[in-house]
């Protein structure tokens, strides 16, 4: 091979890659237009051949670096940048996209919510009138302990809080799932049966608010409700919504295979699958955001009850301004 014929023949491409890199390196890889940085992928291509070609024929130390130099820019700009941009679409995703999904499914959830609501409320009115109602949904042994103590079961988070926040944040997250997918069908262990499309997730919604009306009562009958709704609004404040989503989720998914309207079961699966996944993706942070307070915060005997029951009002504000929030271009 003609060394200095090729180098002549070459040098040209090398500048041009020098130029883009210099751009992108000031100026950002958005500053380069979209040929221009196909024009560096295409480059970056090129000049690797060259190193390689320059390795195997000994061509001089010098160049070899310089060329080393350009591929090692090139593959940063290439693919960092891309990196960048799946870290921006990611944040792009949370301030635009997850509240666009909430608001986009707000029948789903506020039906989610209703089914909640609506079971506590009765197991509430229940539990007053026959004491007994409670030992159906809550174990008897449970209920005795508190009744007898006049304690609340939450004191014994303290001197454990990493464990406890953890084991909090996989029952958590473990429950939304199950709401979420029993909106497919889901098999239940109590019952030798395979639920409908959206039984289990309706199941969950009703098993879980009966549970709330009955603690409520409880509670209530050993003076203990303050104490415990001021350990439960910090943290509940993101719990309890995440669970009305991941209600709304799986009714999305039951929808598609029950109600697909005019599209073929399979088509409506990937277009309600879709947005019930834009739900999901919202829902495990602030599982997580939920557990972490209350393993540490909910249970500390140092925050007043006030000041908790303040945490979670705002929190709980700021997730519905969150959710309301649109872009200017989209008002």
């Amino acid at each position: 091979m003609n060394i200095q014929r090729w180098i002549a023949r070459r040098e040209a491409s090398w500048r041009q890659l020098d130029d883009l890199l210099n751009r992108a390196e000031k100026q950002g890889l958005n500053s380069l237009k979209t040929t221009e940085i196909k024009t560096l992928a295409s480059l970056y291509r090129s000049v690797s051949a060259d190193l390689a070609r320059a390795r195997t024929h000994h061509v001089g130390d010098v160049l070899i670096q310089d060329l080393q130099g350009l591929t090692s820019r090139s593959y940063s700009q290439i693919y960092q940048g891309s990196r960048r941009q799946d870290w921006q679409s990611v944040l792009a995703f949370y301030q635009y996209g997850f509240p666009a999904a909430v608001r986009a499914s707000w029948v789903y959830i506020a039906i989610a919510t209703v089914l909640f609501v609506t079971s506590g409320l009765i197991a509430w009115w229940y539990s007053w009138q026959d004491p007994s109602f409670m030992s159906l949904v809550l174990s008897p042994g449970f209920v005795a302990e508190v009744q007898e103590s006049e304690e609340l079961w939450t004191v014994s988070i303290l001197g454990r809080e990493p464990v406890a926040s953890s084991a909090i944040m996989v029952n958590n997250i473990g429950v939304c799932f199950k709401a979420i997918f029993g909106g497919v069908a889901y098999f239940l262990p109590e019952v030798p049966i395979v639920t409908p499309p959206g039984g289990f997730t309706v199941f969950i919604l009703v098993l879980n608010g009966l549970m709330i009306g009955s603690v409520a009562t409880l509670v209530a009958q050993t003076d203990l409700a303050y104490d415990l709704w001021a350990f439960v609004f910090p943290h509940g404040s993101l719990e309890l919504p995440a669970i009305f989503f991941a209600g709304g989720a799986g009714l999305l998914l039951a929808r598609a295979i029950l109600l697909p309207g005019n599209y073929r079961r399979i088509d409506a699966l990937q277009v309600y699958g879709r947005q019930a996944a834009e739900l999901v993706y919202g829902i495990v942070p602030m599982l997580v955001i939920a557990g972490i307070i209350e393993g540490f915060y909910s249970p500390s005997p140092f925050v007043p009850n006030l000041i908790k029951y303040a945490t979670g009002s705002v929190l709980f504000l700021i997730l519905i301004t969150y959710c309301l929030y649109r872009p200017a271009k989209d008002v």
